[in-house]
């Protein structure tokens, strides 16, 4: 599952031109929305296309904070986390409806993860490495890691004791 998904990934970034959506529809969308609620709690934020890489500048209050990039968009974590929940499935249907509603949540805390790191930037510029490199993926995997662990103790076949 997961080497289908990551090919199926590499072809959507591979013609993703970037002409309607940029630099990819995924990368576009998580922007915007980190953006919007940006300005829902007050921000002034603007997000542009980067000039020189496939990226888009994320501005509070007229200060470069972040740059969004391919890998900010949360899909190769999906990736991760579909092919796991897949691995050690259960019956079909809770198999289903776990991906869906676990995605919907892992999209959620990655856009809110986006949003927080911002303002932690923002406002505590010489902190920007450890939060980017440390605090933020510790919460976006350990969101999934929660997640793996409730599948496996819930609902995984793993979990079937023959009687």
């Amino acid at each position: 599952m997961y080497i289908l998904l990551s090919v199926l990934y590499k072809f959507y970034l591979q013609f993703s031109d970037g002409s309607k959506f940029y630099p990819d529809y995924f990368t576009h969308l998580v922007g915007q929305q980190a953006s919007s609620l940006l300005s829902t709690f007050g921000y002034d934020a603007q997000l542009l296309p980067h000039p020189s890489e496939p990226s888009l500048k994320l501005v509070l209050k007229g200060e470069y904070v972040a740059r969004i990039i391919e890998g900010c968009n949360g899909l190769s974590v999906l990736i991760l986390f579909v092919s796991f929940i897949v691995a050690f499935s259960g019956k079909l249907k809770t198999t289903i409806l776990y991906i869906l509603s676990g995605s919907v949540i892992i999209y959620v805390v990655n856009v809110l993860r986006i949003v927080i790191l911002s303002i932690g930037i923002y406002s505590y510029p010489k902190q920007s490495e450890f939060l980017h490199s440390v605090v933020f993926p510790a919460i976006i995997y350990g969101v999934v890691f929660l997640l793996w662990v409730f599948w496996v103790n819930r609902f995984s076949k793993l979990n079937k004791k023959d009687v």
